[in-house]
C-alpha cells in the first residue's frame, strides 16, 4: 500500500485541507495527517484538541490516521516509512515556499517525493491564518471547516 504523509500545523484544519486529504486518497492507499509541534509557537487550537478533532472526524475511514511529530518532515516520514508527502498549493506564493521544500527534503532523503495537489479554485481563498482571524474578530468560521469537525474550545 502506497502512503503518503500530508503534513502541517492545521490550526485550525479547513475545507480546504480536507479537500487535498479526499482527493489525495485518489492517488494513496493510506495518508497519515501529521501536526507538526512547534514549540516556538503557541497555536490557536491546543495540539491534543486538533488530534483529537481530527480523529474524530476521519474515525470511519481507516485509510486515514493522524499523528503529531517534533522535527524535520522529511525526518519523519523516514522513520515512519513513508515515501510521498502530500502539499497543496492556492497561490504562486505557496507554489515558491513547496518548491523550496521539496528541494530541500530531496537533498536530504532523495527516496522521499513530494507530490502537489492543487486547490479548488473555490477553496483557494481559505487559509487557517484568515479562518483564525475571523474567529478572532467573532465571525462564525464553521463555513470553513469541514462538515463534521467540531473543536472544544474554552473562552
Amino acid at each position: 500500500m502506497t502512503k503518503a504523509l500530508f503534513p502541517g500545523s492545521f490550526d485550525p484544519f479547513t475545507r480546504g485541507h480536507a479537500d487535498i486529504v479526499q482527493r489525495g486518497l485518489r492517488l494513496f492507499g493510506h495518508i497519515t495527517i501529521a501536526i507538526g509541534i512547534n514549540e516556538q509557537k503557541q497555536g490557536w487550537i491546543p495540539v491534543g484538541e486538533r488530534v483529537r478533532a481530527l480523529r474524530e472526524l476521519y474515525k470511519d475511514e481507516p485509510r486515514i490516521s493522524v499523528d503529531t511529530y517534533n522535527g524535520l518532515t522529511v525526518d519523519y516520514a523516514r522513520q515512519q516509512g513513508i515515501r510521498f508527502i502530500l502539499r497543496g498549493l492556492r497561490t504562486h506564493k505557496d507554489y515558491e515556499y513547496e518548491l523550496g521544500m521539496a528541494d530541500v527534503n530531496r537533498q536530504l532523503d532523495s527516496d522521499i517525493e513530494t507530490v502537489v495537489l492543487f486547490t479548488e479554485a473555490n477553496l483557494a481563498n481559505i487559509s487557517s491564518s484568515v479562518v483564525r482571524e475571523l474567529a478572532h474578530f467573532g465571525h462564525d468560521i464553521h463555513r470553513w471547516l469541514p462538515e463534521g469537525l467540531e473543536y472544544r474550545l474554552k473562552g
